[in-house]
């Protein structure tokens, strides 16, 4: 049992020791008792019952068993996000002015009033590529509820010079009131 006790302390404080390979200077001392006899800088570990309790039939019995509970609580923040794509499609004839409203759903509603804002990669928007801005988009100037309402896109079909197909990629993110 000395033996084992020897090799388990040996373990927990993290030093090798053999018989055959002297010992290195961090290596504990032996006392004349067999026992290491730990550092003074290192912690001190806990020491095992020496002697063990059994009872009629070989069968090893605990002395004290004890239940440690523990409980954990986080706060976890979750940052406020857009979780809507929106896609607009609309179709302008000749000098039309066309108005497009539409929302944006947020993962939660905000916290704080008047603290966060919409912001858009463009507001105003060449979406022909002559030269002149015809495509504009409004929104509110702060984010207070989870879905967003108000948001227009406004379209100026007098300035838009070429027909066909247009197509405009606008990202949406949320910052903060500075």
């Amino acid at each position: 049992m000395k033996k084992m006790l020897l090799m388990l302390m040996l373990l927990v404080s993290g030093i090798s020791y053999s018989e055959t390979i002297p010992a290195l200077p961090l290596a504990p001392a032996i006392k004349n008792d067999g026992m290491p006899q730990l550092p003074t800088d290192t912690p001190q570990v806990p020491g095992l019952p020496t002697e063990d309790k059994v009872e009629e039939g070989g069968i090893r019995k605990l002395e004290y068993n004890t239940t440690v509970m523990l409980q954990s609580r986080l706060k976890v923040n979750v940052p406020l996000e857009i979780i809507s794509d929106v896609d607009i499609e609309a179709m302008v004839i000749d000098d039309q002015k066309i108005e497009v409203p539409f929302d944006i759903e947020l993962n939660k509603e905000p916290e704080i009033k008047d603290y966060y804002k919409i912001k858009y990669s463009e507001t105003e928007i060449d979406i022909d590529k002559d030269g002149q801005i015809d495509t504009k988009i409004y929104s509110p100037k702060f984010l207070n509820t989870r879905i967003v309402e108000d948001n227009i896109v406004y379209i100026d079909g007098a300035k838009i010079s070429k027909e066909g197909t247009h197509k405009k990629k606008v990202y949406m993110t949320i910052e903060v009131k500075e």
